[in-house]
């Protein structure tokens, strides 16, 4: 049974019912837990027995439905945090800390990046952005001695690059260090990273997982691959005694499968507290089990919507690698052969202003800083996601000022076009 589909993980992964026990993941919606003795309680702060005592740390449906997410990646562990924000966060600070440096690409989510450029760097963190597109020699100048991580998305937002995984991959593994991949666009539906070389993956549940903006989120899995003890001297967080969880050394107690998540947990977890809430858990559990359906449909608009908008005369451009001709094609066929997501990025003839008149005309399209969602939605990242970059670093993140995100849901293609085309006809 462990080469079950995808679909089947979708559904079943992560849970499995006993006689007479609820069918539907249970929402333990409870802040502790009760135990009869102090020292049964001593062994789970001493990480000797596994179970729960206090939902900041874990909670079982959490617990659940992270091991669904481990499964669909074909990761040996996972964590639900929060947001995606927080996930990319615990990933990186995990491994890097006060006075190291990690590598990332350079067209990664505005927000993601605002995470590294300012806030990370106030906490001691340095970070070299590069182009996705750089040549292997252009990535290895990047490194340093103090180089913790490299990162990067599967799919870019909003630029839609599709990360070289392999590539990266190589570059941060012949300098001892894991690559760290957030794959929330093309979800592990369409594109698994550990297959590629990649080591952590990262994501927000908010988007497709999800897939009904009702719940945010966000998840960490480990591959189980990285060898930790075997760059000792790089990772003393996981290599070397913890002295704030009872001396616990991370990657001799847990080993390859389980030291990443389990430092991330019984560390970070403890004393910054964004658990994802076991109600939001419980919905996300719901995204995943149609997860297989809904992609497939997404592309299927996605690539709809970006032949329509190629060769219109008030389109300056469009970026869509499921569409051929585009930059990225090619990679995206590599990497994803059976689609890629269903977000379209377009720019306008008339620039910024006619950007965003098109969206004021539309009527199915709704102007929200979500996507990834079963309803169409549409963004201008220059003046919302992106809004606290300069010029310069707009560009370097592949955004122009007349650039209008569309994350085509589940209507029909036919009924999304239409909408467009009026739109389009206004301006």
């Amino acid at each position: 049974m462990n080469k079950q589909g995808i679909g089947t993980k979708c559904v079943q992964a992560g849970y499995t019912p006993g006689n007479g026990e609820p069918r539907q993941i249970p929402i333990i919606q409870s802040t502790t837990f009760k135990y009869d003795t102090s020292e049964h309680m001593g062994k789970l702060f001493d990480l000797e027995e596994s179970g729960y005592f206090y939902t900041r740390l874990q909670n079982p449906t959490n617990d659940m439905v992270a091991a669904k997410i481990a499964a669909l990646e074909g990761g040996t562990a996972a964590m639900l945090t929060s947001s995606g924000q927080a996930a990319n966060f615990y990933a990186v600070f995990n491994i890097a800390t006060c006075g190291d440096h990690v590598v990332a690409s350079s067209t990664i989510y505005g927000g993601t990046y605002n995470l590294f450029h300012v806030t990370m760097r106030k906490m001691g963190v340095d970070f070299t952005f590069v182009s996705p597109d750089c040549t292997p020699e252009e990535l290895d100048a990047a490194f340093r001695p103090n180089t913790k991580a490299v990162f990067g998305e599967t799919i870019a937002n909003p630029a839609l690059t599709v990360l070289d995984i392999e590539k990266f991959a190589r570059a941060a593994h012949a300098h001892g260090v894991p690559l760290i991949v957030d794959n929330t666009f093309a979800t592990p539906v369409n594109c698994r990273p550990f297959e590629w070389g990649a080591d952590i993956v990262t994501h927000s549940t908010t988007k497709y997982m999800d897939g009904h903006g009702a719940g945010v989120g966000g998840a960490i899995v480990d591959s189980g691959k990285f060898d930790w003890m075997a760059h000792a001297d790089k990772f003393p967080g996981l290599t070397t005694p913890d002295d704030s969880y009872h001396g616990v050394t991370y990657a001799e107690k847990f080993g390859l499968g389980g030291a990443f998540i389990t430092k991330c947990t019984a560390q970070l977890m403890r004393d910054f507290g964004s658990i994802q809430s076991p109600q939001n858990a419980f919905i996300l559990n719901l995204g995943l089990e149609s997860l297989h359906v809904r992609m497939p449909r997404h592309c299927e608009n996605g690539l709809a919507v970006a032949q329509f908008l190629k060769g219109h005369p008030k389109i300056s451009f469009v970026i869509y690698p499921g569409l051929e001709g585009d930059k990225y094609h090619a990679m995206a066929e590599k990497y994803m052969p059976n689609g890629t997501c269903g977000v379209v990025s377009f720019g306008f003839k008339g620039g910024r202003s006619a950007a965003e008149a098109f969206m004021k005309h539309l009527r199915l399209g709704a102007i929200e800083t979500h996507v990834a969602d079963a309803r169409t939605c549409c963004l201008h990242p220059a003046s919302a996601t992106h809004r606290q970059m300069n010029d310069d670093e707009l560009a370097a993140a592949g955004i122009t000022p007349d650039l209008v995100r569309m994350s085509c849901g589940l209507e029909d293609s036919a009924d999304l076009i239409a909408d467009i085309a009026q739109a389009l006809e206004k301006i």
